[in-house]
């Protein structure tokens, strides 16, 4: 291929290392903007009896302060989901009740930053404390209740929040229980996976202004731009015609932009005073005041033949949505449907359980969307079961693994009656692969450095998805400008990821130019298409169809229109290869001269391409991690010295930005395994809102990283392309479990037979820190 298939580099890379301005703060020049600052909860639980704000209207410079008696009451959801949306209807702009330490109290406008800080400090609140439901297990049907009221649902989640129940889901297929009483060899295990921050580079920000039409200007920094206009329409109750939103560059997100965490507060601002408007986090209100992954406990029974085959599957999850239900429901279902299917053989297979609410941080998307909790789980259990089997848990995965041809009822894209069928995976072949590199047959279980140090070997496998099946459809322009090149037009939101280099790429493909010819356009909502924004690992897969679509659109256009200027019957007699455009009587014309024609009197057409793109599948990538972890027995540090990851992400369309994409996703998942946790006190109070206290990885705590694809053909993905933004961070958490209770275990293993009569100590519990190891070193049950 010409782009395609190359390691061809980030189209606006250097720049931005530059520093060229491209983010929110970088075009937000308007010095008469109102500063927003909002005045948080300091409880976990609790109504507001009285609120006095007459001192801080009073303070010089303060323009608007705004409370629950001064905003729209209408219910919402900030969830960054195509519309009508799965998540319930369960917050307020500013509510009297509060539901967790950092929810909205009161909204502050100042001329500066200083001033709306003193505002804040003499705002008076009387608050009646209540008793807050802090842990998920005793949520369920707890006397105090998070949200007292009736809460709207679109769609029928099992929402109830008379017992605390955000959603709940359950399927099944097969007889589990009948499957796992004729198991022979049965396995029964509960692992809790931790809330984990997103920690983007840039905070969450939004500037608004009324512009020369009096429509309401948003720019912000977010994935989903034209859900945020959806979700300030219903708010503030104006037509979504008024309302203009910006998107530039976003300096990450990782799903915590899928949120409209922040948009509503300087919008109200605006409308309430006809001025612009700025609100930026802070770095300790990006960690407490918008969402994190959700923490989940998930029970995994497993039953299986003495041969390793697998009979049953059943998983069961608890899972924390905290104060609000934004991506309750779909994270939560989305556990089961990303990894049920893995294992296609066992002859049954549930999942099922609750998403609660509690007086919490809210949880929300982030990357991996649920398949990374339900992949620690179920791949610990396999691991375990290997070990119970004596089996070698390579083996085990390549005996029981789906592949190409399968069908699935979980798998996306399923209907009732009529389940979805995989079209394309080397998963086996991701297996194969990686064992080699490793070394897994020389080095599982371990390896003795000495007597205080001992390198542990695990492994362990997952698929994610392409979009969301039957709901997302993106849409792409294409127009032949004056002198040959094109403007691409899209609104898949660029947060570090590469996707407007990926999809230039595609259409450069078709439309055989360079790529410097083709100039991409994502800023302005009222001149671009839609899009449902950057998650669900939509970008390569969904928009790049849309824009391969485009393309072809665009070339057939051309050369229709130059058969119309040499009076031939039809495009099918133009020949078009490379830039130049023949016909039959040897009749040439340029790229460039078409364009220059079209423009003029003579042509009189300006030629725009569309291709708009819904797929009824979502076609899963697949991945095969294999950890090697240096433990020392003496302090319980743990080092991941050595990762394998290899990759089925059908065609590589770019081999940097895949290669990073997959780095990135390692060091995510080796953070969720060994260092990062949000953490609350007894109160509900947010203890790791910076970080000083959040634990994340830094390029010292990252060693080698090696990434290898083996590519398969997806037939409905843009040149035989899937996803690979998410299915990457899944691996780490549990392929590090196993090594580090492989080096950790008493007796020196030498064959994959002997594990099998092992005494195990298994870590079941995310993060797995060193206190957490040297107890288990020292023959504490901790780590059970």
């Amino acid at each position: 291929m010409r782009h395609l298939q190359q390691a061809v580099a980030k189209i606006d890379g250097l720049a931005l290392v530059k520093g060229v301005p491209a983010y929110t703060s970088d075009l937000d020049l308007n010095n008469n903007v109102l500063v927003v600052k909002l005045l948080r909860s300091p409880h976990a639980s609790a109504l507001i009896r009285s609120i006095d704000v007459a001192a801080a209207r009073a303070l010089p410079g303060v323009e608007c302060v705004l409370t629950h008696e001064d905003v729209p009451q209408t219910a919402f959801t900030l969830a960054g989901q195509s519309y009508p949306e799965p998540s319930p209807y369960d917050r307020r702009v500013l509510d009297r009740r509060l539901r967790y330490v950092g929810d909205e109290v009161a909204i502050v406008a100042a001329v500066d930053e200083a001033s709306a800080t003193r505002a804040l400090a003499l705002i008076r609140v009387d608050y009646q404390v209540l008793t807050p439901v802090l842990d998920p297990a005793s949520a369920l049907d707890n006397a105090e209740l998070v949200h007292p009221e009736s809460v709207h649902t679109n769609f029928e989640i099992g929402c109830d929040p008379s017992r605390n129940i955000a959603a709940a889901h359950a399927v099944e297929q097969g007889d589990v229980e009948a499957e796992l009483a004729a198991s022979p060899v049965v396995l029964e295990q509960t692992y809790h996976t931790q809330a984990q921050a997103h920690c983007m580079m840039e905070t969450y920000r939004a500037t608004t202004s009324l512009d020369v039409h009096g429509r309401l200007q948003v720019m912000t920094s977010t994935q989903v731009p034209y859900h945020v206009r959806r979700h300030l329409s219903r708010i503030l109750d104006i037509p979504r015609n008024r309302i203009k939103v910006l998107k530039p560059r976003v300096g990450g997100g990782f799903g915590g932009k899928q949120t409209a965490s922040v948009e509503i507060f300087p919008a109200l601002v605006t409308m309430k005073t006809g001025k612009p408007a700025r609100l930026v986090y802070s770095r300790p209100e990006a960690f407490s005041s918008t969402t994190t992954r959700h923490a989940m406990a998930l029970t995994v029974r497993l039953g299986a033949d003495r041969d390793g085959s697998l009979r049953a599957i059943d998983i069961h999850c608890l899972s924390d949505t905290g104060a609000y239900g934004e991506h309750a429901p779909t994270v939560f279902w989305v556990v089961g449907q990303k990894t049920l299917p893995l294992y296609a053989r066992a002859r049954a297979c549930r999942y099922h359980g609750h998403a609660v609410y509690t007086n919490k941080t809210p949880g929300g998307a982030l990357r991996g969307y649920g398949a990374t909790q339900g992949t620690f789980a179920l791949e610990s259990a396999l691991n375990e079961l290997a070990d119970q089997l004596g089996m070698d848990p390579a083996e085990l995965r390549l005996k029981n693994l789906i592949t190409p041809g399968d069908s699935h009822p979980v798998l996306s894209g399923s209907l009732p009656g009529e389940p979805a069928r995989l079209a394309s995976s080397t998963l086996d072949r991701c297996i194969t692969r990686g064992c080699e590199l490793i070394g897994w047959e020389e080095h599982y279980p371990r390896v003795q450095l000495s007597d205080t140090r001992v390198r542990g070997y695990g492994m362990a496998v997952t698929m994610q998805g392409s979009g969301i099946a039957r709901i997302d459809t993106a849409s792409v322009l294409l127009k032949l400008n004056e002198d040959g090149f094109f403007t691409l037009s899209h609104s898949a939101s660029d947060m570090g990821q590469g996707s407007d280099t990926v999809i230039n790429q595609v259409a450069a493909e078709v439309l055989e130019v360079e790529l410097e010819q083709i100039v991409s356009s994502s800023f302005d909502l009222d001149t671009l298409p839609y899009d449902p924004g950057a998650y669900a690992s939509s970008g390569a897969y969904v928009t790049g169809n849309a824009a391969l679509r485009a393309a072809e659109d665009m070339k057939a256009q051309m050369r229709a229109a130059v058969a119309r200027l040499w009076s031939l019957a039809d495009g099918a007699r133009v020949d078009y290869a490379d830039g130049i455009f023949s016909g039959e009587d040897g009749q040439t014309m340029s790229l460039a001269e078409l364009a220059q024609t079209l423009c003029s009197f003579e042509g009189m057409d300006q030629l725009v391409g569309k291709g708009t793109f819904g797929g009824e599948t979502s076609p899963p990538p697949f991945i095969a991690g294999f950890a090697e972890v240096e433990v020392d027995l003496e302090t319980g540090e743990c080092v991941v010295s050595d990762y394998v990851a290899v990759v089925d992400c059908g065609t590589v369309l770019n081999r940097n930005l895949a290669r990073i994409q997959v780095e990135g996703g390692v060091v995510m998942g080796i953070g969720l395994g060994l260092y990062e946790e949000v953490r609350h006190n007894s109160k509900g109070r947010l203890m790791t809102d910076s970080f000083m206290e959040y634990n994340l990885p830094s390029r010292l705590d990252i060693h080698d990283i090696r990434v290898v694809f083996e590519e398969s053909v997806e037939p409905t993905g843009p040149f035989g392309a899937k996803s690979i933004g998410e299915v990457v961070c899944n691996t780490p958490a549990p392929a590090i479990a196993q090594a580090i209770a492989n080096a950790v275990n008493a007796v020196n293993a030498v064959n994959v037979a002997d594990v099998g009569n092992l005494p195990r100590l298994y870590f079941r519990e995310l993060p797995i820190t060193p206190e957490k190891v040297l107890l288990a070193t020292l023959g504490a049950d901790a780590a059970d």
